[in-house]
């Protein structure tokens, strides 16, 4: 039987907050998957003209998305509030997954902030493809940008899976 979680005046919030942190994770974890399993493998099938074109354009549509650059964000303020209200609502054991994931989370950014977006920035600043000569910046970029991906998948994948425990836990912790 459920527990009258009601008089409990954060567990509204506290449920809103994971549910938003996990789906929000879920889908970046998703998006780092898919380049590391169908982008950029069928970038680096093209010839090196069409993938700094194609990069160029992700990564312009990506960088003038602000809703994608606010759930980027959200993803984790969402997570430190759910698990700071966790701790406030008595819930260690819910917390300190959700503080996990926030950490991993955390940590993708940080990559995504000192090395992707680095990349990026160096490879739009190579002017347009049509224009470039000297196409070695394609192998500084892929083997860096493809490998902190992975690790950014790993990261967010490990992320997600903190947040679904820490669901599992909050949904035990309202059953007596």
């Amino acid at each position: 039987m459920r527990t009258n979680t009601a008089a409990d005046g954060g567990s509204r919030m506290a449920t809103a907050l994971l549910m938003v942190s996990t789906v929000l994770v879920g889908l970046m974890a998703g998006l780092f998957f898919a380049f590391d399993i169908s982008v950029m493998p069928g970038l680096a099938r093209g010839d090196d003209r069409t993938y700094v074109t194609a990069m160029q354009n992700i990564n312009a549509v990506i960088d003038g998305n602000a809703l994608f650059g606010a759930l980027f964000v959200v993803a984790l303020l969402a997570a430190v509030a759910s698990a700071a209200l966790e701790l406030r609502r008595g819930q260690p054991g819910v917390a300190v997954w959700v503080w996990a994931a926030a950490v991993l989370y955390l940590v993708v950014l940080v990559i995504t902030f000192t090395v992707n977006i680095p990349l990026n920035n160096e490879l739009a600043d190579a002017g347009d493809a049509a224009r470039i000569a000297d196409f070695s910046i394609v192998d500084r970029f892929e083997n860096t940008w493809v490998a902190t991906n992975i690790v950014r998948t790993l990261c967010c994948t490990a992320a997600l899976t903190a947040l679904v425990r820490a669901l599992v836990l909050y949904e035990r912790a309202t059953i007596r």
